[in-house]
């Protein structure tokens, strides 16, 4: 079986030298890569420059990212000759689209046209004492996964921070939906510590639960085989 994985976080570039990006470390990927090669899986693990990474395997191939657009050009062709994604990247939600200093806001006739313009400079200006940067929203690239492979096993991730199991469960299966998904491991950062991982393995009707990031990839991996039968 051929599986494709997504860890570590994104990065989206404001100018040459600095950029926004998540504390996404890539550990958790990592080790589902390694529990796949364990099980005699070919993988295809999609990364970070920063992230951690597993030793080289002979079944391990590594494709190295940045941002979303390079996110998704790379796995688009992948997800079409693999039989499972498991996304446990975290994917930027907004990337840069023009920083300027306050007073050329307050001096703007509108604020939509400060979104039209882009930043030509290597490295942006420090000498404003504040400085705002205008966002817009990425490409949710799960969405677009059953788009380019209809058969494939997709296993997403939600993460949530201090909110009731109810709410996470819901915010998840509401994931499922949108994107076709077959399960998605819902986690909140509170129970997260580094000796432990609390989270759940969704489906629409069931919930898989798990303490630590072992037991989070071997639990994947029982349901990729069962669905692979």
């Amino acid at each position: 079986m051929k599986i494709l994985i997504t860890s570590g976080g994104t990065s989206e570039a404001i100018d040459q030298v600095r950029s926004i990006t998540n504390h996404a470390s890539g550990h958790l990927g990592k080790i589902i890569a390694e529990a796949c090669l364990a099980k005699g899986y070919e993988v295809t693990l999609v990364t970070t420059k920063n992230a951690v990474k597993p030793a080289s395997h002979a079944r391990l191939n590594l494709v190295e990212i940045s941002n979303v657009a390079s996110l998704q050009a790379s796995l688009e062709p992948l997800v079409k000759n693999h039989q499972v994604l498991i996304h446990s990247m975290a994917v930027s939600d907004y990337t840069p689209v023009y920083m300027t200093g306050l007073e050329e806001v307050k001096q703007a006739e509108a604020i939509e046209d400060l979104l039209q313009k882009t930043n030509s400079e290597n490295k942006i200006s420090s000498k404003d004492d504040f400085q705002v940067l205008f966002l817009k929203k990425t490409p949710k690239v799960i969405s677009q996964v059953k788009e380019w492979n209809p058969n494939i096993q997709l296993i997403g991730f939600k993460l949530l921070v201090g909110v009731p199991k109810e709410e996470l469960f819901a915010v998840a299966r509401d994931s499922i939906r949108r994107n076709q998904a077959d399960y998605i491991l819902a986690n909140d950062l509170t129970e997260i510590t580094a000796d432990q991982h609390k989270a759940y393995l969704l489906d629409l009707k069931e919930e898989y639960p798990a303490s630590t990031k072992q037991e989070i990839a071997q639990l994947i991996l029982e349901k990729i085989a069962e669905k692979g039968e």
